[in-house]
């Protein structure tokens, strides 16, 4: 079931509200911990929001050198390739903040997709123990129900203790790398956000808790002691 929820007018004032969020949520870490952790997602609604972050006034909102950047998702492929999440994020954010080039730690999607889950796996366990707390973590939902790379079919929790797996997507015909539930479910904040009446019949069906996880995998997020927040944009209501 869905708790938490702001519904957005349309894909622009929903851009402006997530990189709002991250903002705040990134703000209030800061004033606990040294160094915070911000996980991002791929895709058209967290690109625009992080284009927004680049800019001032919300660039300077942020001190980017106490953030640590890692993703929640990535294909199989070069980082200089179009379909790279990390060439998005690069693009849109990450060159034109003043972050430390050690604390970018990108999913390497052109290495042997095991090898890659298995390496990821260890930077998160180098940084957090055994048990990753990531400060936000930022995901959004294909109109068939998945998140990050967790598709409909295949258990998402599968491998849940090894925090990165790598799946073939079927769909996409595709390797992928990602995030489990447990790397996910750890976090502090866990926000998704979402645009576009493809996705309305999938966010009703899990609004209602039905199908399950394994027929739509962003089921299986629920934060075991953090927050999770949807935020909406208006057609996905139908």
């Amino acid at each position: 079931m869905i708790g938490v929820r702001e519904v957005l007018p349309n894909p622009e004032a929903l851009a402006e509200r997530l990189a709002d969020f991250v903002v705040a949520s990134l703000g209030e870490a800061q004033a606990l911990r040294a160094d915070v952790s911000l996980v991002l997602a791929g895709g058209t609604t967290p690109r625009a929001a992080y284009e927004l972050l680049a800019r001032t006034p919300r660039r300077n909102a942020i001190d980017w050198t106490r953030v640590t950047i890692f993703f929640g998702d990535e294909r199989c492929v070069a980082p200089t390739d179009a379909d790279s999440n990390y060439r998005m994020a690069r693009e849109a954010l990450l060159a034109h903040v003043p972050l430390r080039a050690p604390a970018i730690l990108r999913m390497r999607g052109e290495a042997d997709p095991a090898v890659a889950a298995t390496e990821y796996a260890t930077l998160i366990h180098d940084r957090f123990g055994a048990t990753p707390h990531f400060d936000l973590v930022l995901l959004g939902m294909g109109p068939d129900g998945h998140t990050a790379s967790l598709f409909p079919g295949s258990d998402p929790f599968a491998d849940d203790e090894r925090l990165v797996r790598a799946v073939y997507s079927e769909s996409k015909q595709q390797w992928r790398l990602t995030l489990t539930p447990a790397a996910i479910n750890s976090a502090r904040t866990v926000a998704i956000a979402l645009a576009g009446s493809e996705k309305a019949a999938s966010f009703a069906a899990v609004s209602r808790g039905e199908g399950g996880p394994l027929r739509y995998p962003v089921e299986a997020i629920a934060p075991s002691d953090g927050q999770l927040i949807w935020f909406v944009e208006r057609s996905v209501l139908g």
